[in-house]
């Protein structure tokens, strides 16, 4: 059976190291700041931002964050973002995506301060990340790499496969992934024998949201399946439970490491998101 990396443990950790540096540097300054803007009823959407803020309450990072009905006009959000990156308490700003339809995602994203930019999305921080310059990375993606980093697997040389190109995991990771030298081949939804592909990672990461996307005659014998996939799946009762895209329990069979759904990048984006806070704060 393949080893769990343990995101949650991790993320704990992480959690630990920040509550320390923080009640360290504020013993008479003002905490780290990070506002979350969220738009809209989406439940999914709403339990993020719930594990943000406990996770700020947690380390010692103050939350200002803002819930918005679903038919706000993007002029208010962009004003409310001007807002914030005049806010001398607030560090970090992050729009809890998906936002409705009517909202223009990319406009807004290039409206914060790229110093503030907690999710590392800005235009400015990819590019410093296309550079391999130092700048605030994007959360899910760091945190697979911190994962990696953690339970010191080694990225030189190896063959590694990323299923995504979504700006928000696939292309950040592709970029972190070379840089520690690891060679990278991006799939998606056009790409021809998947499964050919996916049997020659040494290092496989799933980030489509499809459930059972990777199954165990996809993944080589051991090989490090990273599962960044969050779907949710009806269960008896009416109930439902978050699943990733890798078939998890076949797939266990034949790789030497994987990570859970939950339990797994999901604690590490939070950590990420925390760290880059504190990253902004501190270079004040």
């Amino acid at each position: 059976m393949a080893q769990i990396l343990d995101g949650k443990a991790l993320a704990n950790k992480i959690h630990l190291e920040l509550k320390q540096r923080i009640t360290e540097l504020t013993i008479d300054k003002r905490p780290p700041g990070l506002a979350v803007l969220m738009v809209g009823d989406n439940p999914a959407s709403a339990a993020y931002v719930r594990n943000k803020e406990r996770a700020c309450a947690k380390v010692g990072i103050a939350s200002f964050n803002r819930h918005f009905p679903a038919q706000t006009p993007q002029l208010e959000l962009e004003r409310v973002i001007s807002e914030l990156n005049q806010d001398d308490r607030v560090d970090g700003i992050l729009v809890q995506l998906p936002l409705p339809d009517h909202l223009d995602s990319i406009a807004l994203l290039h409206q914060i301060h790229p110093d503030k930019d907690a999710d590392g999305l800005h235009p400015l921080n990819l590019g410093k990340l296309l550079r391999s310059e130092p700048g605030l990375r994007s959360c899910t993606p760091a945190g697979v790499m911190r994962l990696l980093q953690e339970y010191k697997i080694e990225l030189s040389g190896k063959q590694a496969v990323v299923l995504g190109r979504s700006i928000l995991v696939g292309k950040p990771l592709a970029l972190m992934l070379l840089e520690k030298n690891a060679t990278v081949t991006v799939a998606h939804s056009r790409t021809r024998d998947l499964p050919s592909i996916t049997r020659s990672a040494d290092i496989l990461v799933a980030a489509v949201g499809k459930t059972k996307l990777i199954t165990a005659d996809m993944v080589k014998p051991g090989a490090i399946v990273i599962d960044v996939g969050i779907n949710r799946v009806e269960v008896p009762e009416g109930k439902s439970r978050l699943v990733g895209d890798v078939d998890f329990a076949p797939v266990s069979e034949v790789a030497e490491y994987i990570t859970p759904v939950p339990g797994g990048i999901g604690p590490m984006t939070v950590a990420m998101l925390l760290q880059n806070t504190f990253l902004s704060y501190s270079q004040k």
